[in-house]
């Protein structure tokens, strides 16, 4: 049996489809699992050892769907369920499964404040695509690999390579973030080293942080790769962290996680933190939240509550609970 999974995007998304190909390749020993996504997110199944094949989109779909048919799938589990997926699969006329997306639901529970949709972790979701396989949960976190064995020592001072906290403070729209003042207020409270992660576009924000709080953070952002980021959360004593891929990622290595959230919220995206054992998923409630289903450039009614609100003990006491 040959099936190939597809999931072109996002970060995130595709760090929830793990579970599906570690449980379609352990459940079906003989099976060949292949997995299709964007270029850009290749890396998040290098090294995986549940997966024969993986293939990348190419520029013109029409490549991709010949690609397809010369491998000569018997089923096609669709994780995306876009317009690109239904041209694939019907051009190829391949047997399919589909995961369902339930966008009314969504759009309506967003619009109308209502809870809509079951809050069901988006892996469930995914999984249900291949009950039909007889394809089981297995209980498992999501799977990622670390390229290399990276060196603490040279990527960390003396003073933070022992028993840190790991600050993911980046996240791709305003309102997934925390403002500076509100992070530097939290900061002072934390009793442990402090790294602060995220990518260049978050570094002068580091930099704000670190010089307000002195020699207990370090600021690692645009300073590390992102393999060298995922080592780093992963020798973390615990991770801090925003709606963001990084934070996604931390969940592999089942250390405990303190999910920040602003103006979206996990229940209606189903990506609260995935077989973490100590894991707490800290917002407020209001009546203008979720504002969006996957965040927005700024607060629609300028007061941001749903971050500045945040209680700084709940975040810091998490970070210094031994």
């Amino acid at each position: 049996m040959k099936i190939l999974v597809i999931r072109f995007s996002s970060m995130g998304d595709i760090i929830y489809t793990t579970p599906v190909v570690r449980c379609l390749k352990t459940q079906l020993p003989n099976a060949e699992i292949h997995f299709l996504t964007k270029p850009a997110f290749k890396y998040i199944y290098d090294n995986n050892p549940y997966l024969d094949k993986l293939l990348l989109l190419k520029s013109e779909l029409s490549e991709t769907i010949a690609e397809i048919r010369a491998e000569g799938y018997d089923y096609i589990i669709d994780l995306h369920n876009n317009l690109r997926t239904a041209i694939i699969k019907l051009r190829t006329g391949i047997k399919s499964s589909s995961y369902k997306k339930q966008p009314v639901r969504k759009w309506l529970s967003l619009k109308l404040r209502l809870k809509l949709v079951e809050p069901v972790h988006l892996v469930e979701r995914y999984l249900k695509a291949v009950k039909f396989l007889g394809v089981t949960n297995d209980g498992k976190p999501i799977d990622y690999y670390v390229k290399a064995q990276h060196d603490l020592k040279k990527l960390l001072p003396a003073t933070h390579q022992d028993d840190y906290i790991a600050f993911v403070i980046g996240a791709t729209h305003f309102t997934k973030r925390m403002p500076n003042d509100k992070i530097i207020s939290i900061c002072r409270k934390i009793e442990r080293p402090i790294i602060l992660l995220g990518g260049e576009d978050v570094k002068a924000n580091g930099n704000e942080i670190a010089s307000a709080i002195g020699g207990n953070i370090y600021n690692a952002c645009g300073m590390t790769t992102l393999d060298e980021s995922v080592f780093l959360v992963s020798k973390a004593s615990k991770v801090l962290g925003f709606d963001t891929g990084l934070t996604h990622i931390a969940e592999a290595f089942n250390n405990p996680i303190g999910s920040i959230w602003g103006g979206t919220v996990p229940e209606l995206l189903g990506v609260q933190p995935y077989m973490v054992k100590d894991a707490e998923v800290i917002g407020v409630e209001l009546s203008c939240r979720p504002c969006s289903k996957f965040g927005l450039e700024k607060c629609p009614l300028g007061h941001f509550k749903c971050m500045k609100d945040i209680p700084d003990d709940v975040v810091a006491g998490f970070a210094n609970r031994h």
